[in-house]
C-alpha cells in the first residue's frame, strides 16, 4: 500500500503536485535588420538638415532683413498698334524703375530680357544691357518694341482688339526675365532665374503726339517664380 502524504493539522490535502515545468520559449528579435537602422540614420540626417537650414535662414533674415526688390513701369508711349490681315504692326517704348530697398544686399543682373505680348502671344524680345544695383538704389531700363508680328485672334480676342480700338486703350503685357545673383558681403548667392510681369494698360498717341484717351498711370509689376 503506497505511503500517505503526511498530514497537516489533521488534514490530507491529497498527493503532491509537482511544480509546472518552466518552458522558456525563445523570444523573437525586436529588431527589424540594417535596413531598419539605416532609415532611421537617414530620417535623423534629414531632421538635422532641415533645423539646420531654418535656422540659417531664420538668422540671415534677423540679421539682413531683406525686402522685395520693386520693379514699376512709369512710361509707356504706344506710337502704333494696328491690325490689318493678322498682321499686328506696333510701337511701344515703356521705363521701368527698379528699387533695391535693402541696406546690405546688392544684385547682380546677369541677363535681362523684355517681352511684349498681346493676347498671350509674343510679339517681339529685347535684350537689356546686364548691370549690378547697390544697396539702397533705384536704376532705370527702357526697352523699345517695335516691328510687325503675325498674330491669330480668335472671335473672342478680335472683338477685344475692336473693342480697345475704339477705346484707344490696349492691354499690352511686359515682362522681364531675369537671371540674378544676390551679393552680401563678399558672398554671392547661385543664379536665380525669376519673372516679372507688367500688365498695362497703354493709351495709343495719336499722329501729332497727344494721347488718343487718359494718360498711362504708373504700374506696380509682380514677381513670379
Amino acid at each position: 500500500m503506497a505511503e500517505k502524504q503526511a498530514h497537516l493539522n489533521g488534514a490530507y490535502y491529497g498527493p503532491s503536485v509537482p511544480p509546472a515545468a518552466n518552458y522558456h520559449r525563445p523570444s523573437r528579435s525586436s529588431g527589424c535588420g540594417c535596413g531598419c537602422c539605416l532609415l532611421k540614420l537617414l530620417l535623423k540626417i534629414i531632421i538635422s538638415l532641415v533645423v539646420i537650414i531654418g535656422l540659417a535662414v531664420l538668422i540671415f533674415w534677423l540679421i539682413f532683413r531683406p525686402n522685395e526688390v520693386k520693379f514699376h513701369v512709369t512710361d509707356a508711349r504706344l506710337n502704333e498698334f494696328s491690325l490689318d490681315n493678322q498682321t499686328l504692326r506696333y510701337d511701344l517704348a515703356v521705363n521701368i524703375t527698379v528699387r533695391n530697398p535693402n541696406r546690405r544686399i546688392g544684385i547682380h543682373y546677369d541677363r535681362i530680357e523684355a517681352r511684349a505680348y498681346y493676347e498671350d502671344q509674343r510679339l517681339q524680345s529685347v535684350p537689356l544691357t546686364s548691370f549690378y544695383q547697390g544697396h539702397k538704389n533705384t536704376s532705370f531700363l527702357n526697352a523699345v518694341f517695335r516691328g510687325e508680328q503675325f498674330v491669330r485672334l480668335g472671335s473672342d480676342e478680335a472683338a477685344d482688339y475692336n473693342e480697345e480700338r475704339i477705346s484707344g486703350i490696349y492691354s499690352i503685357d511686359v515682362k522681364l526675365y531675369l537671371r540674378i545673383r544676390f551679393k552680401v558681403g563678399r558672398v554671392r548667392t547661385s543664379r536665380f532665374r525669376p519673372r516679372i510681369d507688367c500688365d498695362l494698360k497703354v493709351p495709343l498717341n495719336t499722329v501729332n503726339g497727344t494721347l488718343a484717351a487718359a494718360p498711362f498711370t504708373t504700374k506696380r509689376c509682380d514677381w513670379d517664380y
